[in-house]
């Protein structure tokens, strides 16, 4: 008689918390420090991925991946004891769940980033390319998938196999693309626009295949239960571009520029994408594409959009998000691609979806009329494949579709041409800078004072929009119109987060780098400052925002600066000053900014250290009652700061003292009262006795400047002259100031990139609550002296806090 097979036994379900180790339980026997020890596992590896990978320029989609393969079984999953601990078979349906929950709010997030405004302004050139980057890689897709089928994919079901196989081959990563096209400062390049009209069409149309694909791939043994999948996903779609827009409309409506979000608008989206995903899931296609469906659908105007990403998008992709990479990857078993076969297999892909798609896209580029260097760069563009190709991989394994060597092929095909699309389009793609004519006038200095300054104002936050507006208001010189010309400039740092990307998509219009123009209306409260300002003044402002990554933010305002033709940039300190009057750090990394601009600038550079210029707001022209001192020693770049003060000083509510500091003739040995005597012809005298002789004569017919000359016979002296001048609102100071008198001052500057006599005004020995602005006059070829202060001060950034 047969003996009785045993009895199948499940794994008792795990519970949600433990009573803790003192009651004898393991933590990692329960569902939720379990997957608290999961996450913290999967953040720190993909972090720390993503800095070693920061070199090379790659998303963070890319360590993310990895980090996921890394932790799977094609690694460290080896280990069976790690594999049964950190992610046993238990665990892995509550690791699903937040996996596919954060996916379903990121989908959302991803429809946020799709304008259909935009789709339908696609030109036929766009189009075309998105069509011929859809149809050969699918066709070759279809094509590859015979292969598989005939060799390591026998017994698929053929039908959802091929359009697997199509879609996963000729779909686009529209999120992945755009930040690697923001990384790149190519979003506003003709290839960068193309690239993204191409791939937002791609986006859409690869969605479609992929619920086509879905619906095929049922459990229904008959064909109708697909048909009726795919008309009532339809159906649903038709129902809410109906019902959707109108309300989405009607709550944008209700938020108001600068006011908080209420918060039952942003709870009702949030509940209602959580709703779409319900229907979607239940007609059988993917919980993700009712997510997507309501996210392009709602209004990318106003700061309702906005709001919801700064409500979702940290914890979503932050944290949910790179727990589907790891879910990815546990079902990613290199190991599995074995023999010549398999690894013939694997070239065969990686070389039909790169061929695919940059061939089909480069050809029609070049019928097109693009250029061949620019149609090869958007064929590797187009190749990107990223986040977007996972969810199509991971659905198909789910489905059954994809077995795990095939699954592990596409995987290893997805990350190779997203990882090799920065490297080869930085080295075929360097477009030439916009063609510049040299402009004369890149310093405030200049013979002819009549023409026209302008400069290129830069800001990180709104905190330092009043300061910057009343120094616009006293450099307008005369009132005559158009006597000056100011670009306004707002530095906001690219991030991995999808409201950079929102962000590109609501200035990119205006072009590099995003320049508004006059008839452009623009809601945000930064232009309507300026604009409002432009209106109240004499003075022409243009807003800008420049989107950038911190360490190349410096090309981006040179490059404006040099496309302006402007002849200063005035950037803001890396230190803001606390309430207690003393300094700390903002960011480090502005630090940074401000050196490789002074660097490499194509004209003269200021360095605004903001104190509060006029107090907390804008004072209007006829309330405009300042002091500003300049300190003057000598030198190219104090003759900068005198004629910036100069100009000032044309406005009628500004007084202007100029200090002319000089060594007590004692211990010069009387050397510089002989050359401050001599009576020799302005073109053999010092360029410094030129300026200082010309301001003498100004004097007499504008009272509103004073000269005063102070001897000095060490720093202490000149400390204790300096404090002499704190009651005035504002210092103007040359960074390398030449001469005896600073010599003893160089030593020990803990900022160099403000030279002796600013780190001297910032420090605890100058107690003022004066602003101050740093000048260094534009020269083809910078001193040696300033050069190398730049150079010292890489090493260390001071104290915090003075």
């Amino acid at each position: 008689m047969a003996t009785p097979a045993a009895p199948l036994t499940c794994p008792k379900p795990m519970k949600a918390t433990s009573n803790g180790v003192f009651q004898g339980d393991d933590p990692l026997d329960y569902a939720l420090p379990l997957a608290i020890v999961q996450i913290c596992l999967v953040l720190v590896l993909t972090r720390v991925l993503a800095y070693l990978l920061r070199p090379l320029r790659q998303p963070r989609v890319v360590a993310e991946i990895i980090g996921g393969i890394l932790l799977g079984p094609s690694a460290l999953g080896r280990s069976e004891k790690y594999l049964h601990t950190i992610f046993p078979p238990k665990s892995l349906t509550v690791l699903d769940t937040l996996a596919n929950f954060g996916l379903l709010f990121f989908l959302f997030l991803v429809g946020l980033e799709l304008d259909p405004k935009s789709l339908r302004r696609t030109g036929k050139k766009a189009l075309c390319i998105a069509i011929a980057g859809i149809s050969v890689p699918f066709v070759l897709g279809i094509g590859t998938s015979f292969a598989l089928r005939a060799t390591i994919s026998q017994g698929v079901n053929q039908g959802p196999f091929l359009v697997f196989m199509g879609v996963a081959l000729s779909i686009t990563a529209f999120p992945v693309l755009a930040r690697i096209l923001a990384e790149l400062k190519l979003l506003t390049t003709d290839v960068g626009r193309m690239a993204m009209s191409a791939a937002a069409v791609n986006d859409v149309a690869a969605w479609i295949l992929l619920a086509l694909a879905i619906a095929l791939s049922g459990n229904g043994s008959s064909p109708f239960i697909s048909l009726w999948v795919l008309l009532s996903g339809a159906g649903f779609v038709l129902l809410c571009i109906l019902i959707g827009p109108p309300i989405f409309t009607w709550m944008a409506k209700r938020c108001s520029d600068g006011e908080h979000v209420d918060e039952i608008y942003v709870c009702g989206t949030l509940a209602a994408v959580l709703a779409a995903g319900f229907v979607t899931d239940s007609i059988g296609i993917h919980a993700l594409f009712g997510a997507f469906v309501l996210g392009v659908l709602v209004p990318k105007e106003g700061p309702f959009a906005g709001a919801l990403v700064e409500k979702v998008e940290d914890l979503v992709s932050g944290l949910f998000l790179p727990l589907y990479f790891v879910s990815s990857g546990l079902k990613t078993n290199v190991a599995t691609i074995q023999g010549a076969q398999s690894w013939g297999l694997l070239a065969l892909v990686i070389f039909t979806s790169c061929f695919g798609k940059i061939v089909g896209t480069i050809v029609v580029s070049l019928l097109c009329k693009m250029p061949v260097q620019e149609a090869l760069t958007l064929g590797f563009l187009m190749n990107t494949k990223g986040l977007v190709e996972l969810i199509v991989l991971n659905i198909g394994k789910d489905r059954g579709v994809l077995n795990d060597q095939t699954f592990a092929i596409m995987v290893l095909m997805a990350l190779f041409t997203t990882f090799i699309t920065t490297p080869i389009v930085i080295s075929i793609y360097r477009p030439a800078k916009l063609a510049v004519t040299k402009y004369k006038h890149r310093t405030i200095e200049r013979k002819d004072t009549s023409k026209q300054v302008r400069i290129l104002s830069c800001f990180y936050s709104t905190r330092n929009i009043p300061t910057l507006i009343n120094l616009i208001e006293v450099s307008r010189g005369t009132a005559k119109k158009e006597g000056l010309r100011v670009y306004a400039m707002h530095l906001m740092e690219l991030s991995e987060r999808s409201s950079a990307i929102l962000m590109v998509h609501k200035v990119k219009r205006n072009g590099l780098p995003f320049w508004n123009k006059g008839e452009v209306s623009d809601s945000n409260q930064v232009v309507v400052a300026f604009e409002t300002f432009e209106h109240l003044s004499k003075v022409s402002i243009r807003p800008t925002t420049a989107i950038s990554p911190m360490n190349s933010m410096h090309e981006d305002i040179i490059t404006s600066a040099e496309n302006k033709r402007v002849a200063m940039i005035i950037v803001p300190f890396h230190k803001h000053q606390r309430l207690d009057g003393h300094f700390e750090t903002t960011r480090t990394d502005l630090r940074h900014v401000n050196r490789k601009v002074l660097q490499q600038a194509p004209c003269s550079v200021g360095i605004l250290v903001d104190r509060g210029l006029g107090g907390a707001s804008h004072v209007p022209a006829s309330n405009v009652d300042f002091t500003i001192t300049i300190l003057f020693f000598g030198g190219h770049d104090d003759r900068e700061a005198l004629a910036y003060g100069i100009r000032m000083a044309e406005h009628p509510g500004i007084t202007l003292v100029v200090v002319r500091f000089a060594v007590d003739p004692a211990l010069a040995g009387g050397s510089v009262k002989l050359k401050m005597s001599q009576n020799s012809s302005p073109e053999v005298q010092p360029e410094d006795e030129v300026v200082i002789s010309r301001l003498k004569e100004s004097i007499s017919t504008d009272g509103s400047i004073k000269y005063e000359e102070r001897t000095v016979k060490d720093a202490t002296e000149l400390i204790e002259a300096t404090k002499s001048y704190n009651k005035c609102n504002l210092f103007l100071v040359g960074r390398m100031p030449e001469g005896q008198v600073v010599a003893s001052l160089n030593k020990n500057s803990e900022c160099p990139e403000l030279g002796p006599i600013g780190n001297l005004l910032t420090s605890s020995d100058i107690s003022t609550t004066a602003s101050l602005l740093v000048v260094q006059q534009y020269r083809s070829q910078l001193s040696q002296d300033a050069l190398n202060s730049l150079e010292d001060g890489e090493t260390s950034d001071g104290n915090e806090s003075n």
